[in-house]
C-alpha cells in the first residue's frame, strides 16, 4: 500500500506537522508493507531544514523527518514554496529532496490513501 502525507503547516506553532510525522512513523513501525511518501508544502518546507534546535524534552521535527527517510520513506519539499520563502539555496535534511508539482501529482495518482495536515 502507498500512503501519501501532505503537510502544509510550519514545523512549530501548531502540532499538524508533528502529528503527520507521528502518523508516518507509526505506519512505518507497525505496517512494514506500507510505503510512506511525504510532500512538504507552504510553510511546511521548513520541516526539511537542518539545524533545528529545540528545548530539551520538546519534539524535534528534523529528527522525525530523518527517521522517516531512514526507514525508507520518501520526502520531497515543494520547490516553488522553497523559492517563495527565500529558502532555495539552503541545504535540506539528508534524504529530503526538492520536489515539483509534477511529482506530487504522480504520487497522488499512485497513492492508495492521501492524508493532509
Amino acid at each position: 500500500m502507498n500512503i501519501l502525507i501532505i503537510i502544509n503547516d510550519a514545523p512549530y506553532g501548531t502540532e499538524k506537522a508533528y502529528n503527520a510525522l507521528r502518523l508516518a512513523m507509526s505506519l512505518q513501525n507497525d505496517h512494514p508493507d506500507v510505503h510512506v511518501r511525504m510532500f512538504l508544502m507552504a510553510d511546511a518546507v521548513a520541516c526539511g531544514l537542518p539545524g533545528q534546535n529545540t528545548p530539551q524534552g520538546y519534539y524535534n521535527i528534523e529528527r522525525m523527518v530523518k527517521s522517516i527517510v531512514t526507514k525508507g520513506g520518501e520526502v520531497s519539499s515543494c520547490g516553488t514554496c522553497l523559492d517563495a520563502r527565500g529558502l532555495a539555496g539552503l541545504t535540506l535534511v539528508g534524504g529530503v529532496r526538492r520536489g515539483t508539482m509534477k511529482e506530487l501529482a504522480g504520487w497522488s495518482v499512485e497513492a492508495d490513501r492521501v492524508f493532509t495536515f
